[in-house]
């Protein structure tokens, strides 16, 4: 078990920059989970720890070592691969004990590991069953096995479980989080998909084009993204957005534009006390802190017209058109039956509002 430490690090193709000055923290026996869609620099991390990429500039560090310079043999970790890389001709027991043969381990200690490793994982009836013979869930958790077996300091994981069908997909989420719980290696999981990473980790770093954007728990991420970015990506649905004018009445604050003249809060207000008060700015709310009632706007509620309804399973979604050509996505129960081009009216729950600068997507609050 160890810690990891990312400083300064950068990491150039030719002239594209893949990584830029990334600084990360994952602390002795934690589960983090780099986030971010394709080309955000997940995997040039995640390889340059493991030492299939050499970094451009910067240090890694496992405890006390530096291990910039260390081959991937001499760096105590063991990768998991979204393609599984399993020896088609050999046995899923053969496949779990080879890294232990390739150490010269003998064959008593073999057997004991793996069978250990196997009975963990539920796949000790498979022993003598060829890749081909198994399941895809089968094959990821043989390639777990094999990491498993060679007791290493760290954990990592290359979107392990990201060609799974939904169902098994959420089964391996958690067993993956159960798995690592029980046997406290540190273990850094690289995926695109916020479901898993807010599921399973301890912390989460979301990168954007090579940036790291936002490192927090899972909660911090979700509740309290630090900039627009961050809270349109986590989220499912995502998040609303509505272009918005600081305007301040009668002493109170107000996020106004053609279609809305939202209060914000007290708390709220003081946040952005020293913005000014003509500030262009973006409203965020998610779908699920937007209530709708099907009719006219009543009681200075938000008026616009039901543009789709999306039944899915335990709820339903509204898309609803607002003034101004804005839309507005709500989560509300499931058989809520709406025509397209309804009247309806919504509320905003104002304390679960968030406030972006337009210029630069920063949070406010």
């Amino acid at each position: 078990m160890t810690s990891v430490t990312i400083a300064n690090v950068w990491k150039y193709y030719g002239k594209t920059v893949a990584v830029k000055d990334l600084n990360l923290e994952c602390p002795n026996n934690s589960f983090l989970c780099i986030l971010g869609p394709s080309g955000c620099g997940k995997s040039s991390t995640l390889r340059m720890l493991a030492g299939l990429e050499q970094i451009s500039a910067g240090e890694i560090r496992f405890g006390e070592r530096r291990v910039n310079d260390l081959h991937p043999k001499d760096r105590d970790i063991a990768m998991v691969f979204e393609n599984y890389a399993l020896y088609p001709h050999k046995s899923v027991f053969d496949n779990i004990a080879n890294p232990l043969r390739l150490r010269g381990a003998d064959a008593a200690a073999i057997g004991t590991k793996v069978r250990k490793a196997t009975t963990l994982l539920e796949i000790d009836h498979l022993l003598d069953r060829k890749p081909a013979q198994l399941s895809g869930g089968q094959k990821q958790r043989v390639a777990i096995g094999r990491a498993i077996v060679r007791e290493p300091a760290l954990f990592l994981f290359d979107e392990p479980i990201a060609h799974l069908d939904a169902k098994l997909r959420a089964h391996m989420r958690g067993e993956l989080k159960h798995l690592q719980r029980q046997l406290g290696t540190t273990t850094i999981y690289v995926t695109h998909d916020q479901l898993e990473a807010l599921s399973m980790a301890d912390r989460i770093a979301v990168m954007h084009e090579g940036v790291l954007q936002q490192l927090g728990t899972p909660d911090e991420v979700y509740n309290r993204p630090c900039n627009e970015w961050v809270a349109g990506f986590v989220g499912d649905p995502p998040m609303n957005f509505l272009d918005c004018r600081l305007e301040r009445h009668a002493d109170a604050l107000y996020a106004c534009n053609p279609a809305l003249r939202q209060p914000l809060t007290g708390e709220q207000a003081a946040a952005i006390e020293h913005t000014k008060a003509d500030a262009e700015v973006r409203l965020g709310i998610r779908p699920d802190d937007v209530a709708v009632r099907r009719g006219p706007a009543q009681n200075g509620a938000i008026g616009g017209e039901i543009f789709v309804t999306e039944p899915v399973g335990g709820d339903t979604l509204v898309d609803i058109r607002l003034p101004g050509e804005q839309r507005i996505l709500a989560r509300t129960r499931a058989g809520f039956v709406g025509e397209a081009g309804e009247p309806c009216s919504l509320t905003l729950e104002p304390r679960r509002m968030h406030l972006f600068a337009r210029d630069t997507g920063l949070a406010y609050f």
